[in-house]
């Protein structure tokens, strides 16, 4: 019997029922690369952002540095285009696999290079002579940091061009029942190489004096970054041609040539349901991430923890967090459904906000130990769930480009989260005297935010999501034959 036909002529994708499921020991394999960029992460963000500022390491302003490592961030809607590459351009003869090296390559060189320039604005402003005195803001330094602030941004495009073709590969090697637990697995990863990638920098910062930081950054950032690079090789090297679904699933797998960005888009927009998910991935993303900046400075104040203490804080939350995204993955998602499970995730850490306050107005140090902890398993629950409908809500076709603008709603919360926090608890201190309320007040509006992603979850239908973008799909083909 024929196989039947749709779009006048072209064959209907064959199912992929016989291609091998995706085994636990290649989840764990694949979730190197992500423990990679965990690792990479505290590299930038941590060790950078902390040598870069520190008064008594190189003093550079905050702005400045901020402003630099901000590049990072805001260079995110190229993920969008990185996706729609790997969708229609092979490299290596493979769609996701070689983007993923490439970028891992290009970003740990691009990290290294970043910390030379670093050195010579250090250099040109006179740093790393404290006796110098006042800056020595000239035409030569200014250029170095345009050049920092550039190659922070070749570091934020190297890394979407890795990160989101890999995301685009866990949804052409799963399917809808397994990837709960490959999220699970993968995710758990990430914060395996933040944990990892701390205790490293610790031991290799261990010491550090202004005479032996450049050799010691160097180091680091050779060291590292190479490492990096290699798990992402071990993580992916034959994944792709064994499991990966991407030509039975789509109906564009042999007419690449279709696959533009504008076509990409055309597919993002059909169904509305594209723009309540991205509504609701960045109305919960913000209310996550919104005590990120205050958190620290929370327990510092309220609690009189010393720096040390405070920073204990991350090992509390991110106990739960791995237990968190483990257990959703194996347990919970496969018993009440991945948007039921995000649903409770949210309310869950709303809930725990309101630990977080009731600890601060009973000065209580155990009590917000204790809701760190349930606060990472509620952020594990939350994510885990949330990831796995994101990856569902991906169109075969166009999966890279999906997921780059579920990475750019992300990115782009994130960083409105971290500009909301602080400002505020600016306006929580002009409101309130007491710094308990001051703080408060973010948490408050966490936990309502949560809330509200709650109701716009409720609106989100993966049934009608998959009917209008195959139909899409349909009219572009059939544009295309016209």
């Amino acid at each position: 019997m024929s196989s039947p036909t749709n779009l006048e002529g072209f064959e209907a994708p064959s199912k992929s029922s016989d291609l091998p499921r995706i085994t636990l020991l290649t989840m764990f394999r694949l979730g190197l690369f992500q423990m990679g960029l965990g690792t990479m992460s505290i590299l930038t963000l941590g060790v950078l952002n902390r040598i870069l500022i520190d008064q008594n390491l190189l003093g550079i302003p905050a702005t400045v540095a901020g402003g630099a490592l901000a590049m990072y961030q805001l260079i995110a809607p190229a993920r969008v285009m990185f996706g729609q590459m790997s969708d229609s351009k092979t490299i290596f003869g493979y769609h996701r696999t070689g983007y993923v090296w490439i970028g891992s390559a290009l970003f740990a060189l691009c990290s290294f290079l970043a910390v030379q320039v670093i050195w010579q604005l250090s250099n040109n402003l006179g740093l790393m002579e404290p006796s110098r005195g006042a800056w020595a803001w000239t035409p030569a330094s200014i250029g170095w940091v345009g050049l920092m602030a550039l190659m922070f941004a070749l570091y934020g495009l190297c890394i979407s061009c890795s990160s989101t073709p890999f995301a685009a590969l866990l949804v052409d090697i799963s399917d809808e029942d397994d990837r709960p637990k490959l999220v699970g697995i993968v995710w758990s990863m990430l914060m395996v190489g933040i944990v990892l990638g701390a205790v490293v920098s610790g031991r290799l910062l261990n010491g550090v004096t202004l005479e032996t930081l450049q050799d010691t950054i160097n180091r680091l950032f050779m060291i590292v970054p190479g490492t990096v690079f290699l798990l992402g090789l071990i993580a992916t090297f034959g994944v792709e041609k064994k499991y990966s679904r991407y030509s039975s699933r789509s109906i564009l797998a042999d007419r690449e040539d279709k696959i533009t960005l504008g076509t990409a888009l055309k597919v993002l927009t059909a169904s509305r349901q594209t723009g309540i998910f991205f509504s609701f991935l960045m109305v919960m993303t913000i209310s996550l991430f919104m005590q990120q900046p205050i958190l620290e400075p929370y327990a510092g104040e309220v609690f009189g923890m010393t720096v040390s203490q405070s920073t204990q804080l991350n090992a509390f939350w991110g106990t739960g967090t791995l237990i968190g995204m483990a257990v959703t993955g194996f347990l919970i998602v496969p018993r009440l459904g991945k948007q039921r499970t995000a649903a409770i995730g949210c309310l869950s850490v709303a809930f725990c906000f309101g630990l977080v306050l009731l600890a601060g107005f009973t000065q209580s140090q155990t009590l917000l130990q204790a809701t760190m902890v349930i606060l990472g398993f509620g952020f594990g629950v939350t994510t885990n769930a949330a990831v796995s409908l994101m990856l569902d809500l991906t169109a075969p076709e166009t999966a890279g480009t999906f997921i780059g603008a579920w990475g750019l709603a992300q990115a782009m919360s994130q960083a409105l989260a971290t500009l909301a926090g602080g400002a505020l608890l600016d306006v929580g201190r002009r409101l309130f005297t007491e710094p308990v309320l001051a703080y408060g007040l973010v948490f408050v509006l966490e936990a309502v935010g949560l809330v509200l992603a709650v109701f716009m979850l409720r609106r989100v239908n993966v049934v009608e999501f998959r009917t209008n973008t195959r139909q899409a799909i349909s009219q572009v083909l059939a544009q295309g034959l016209d």
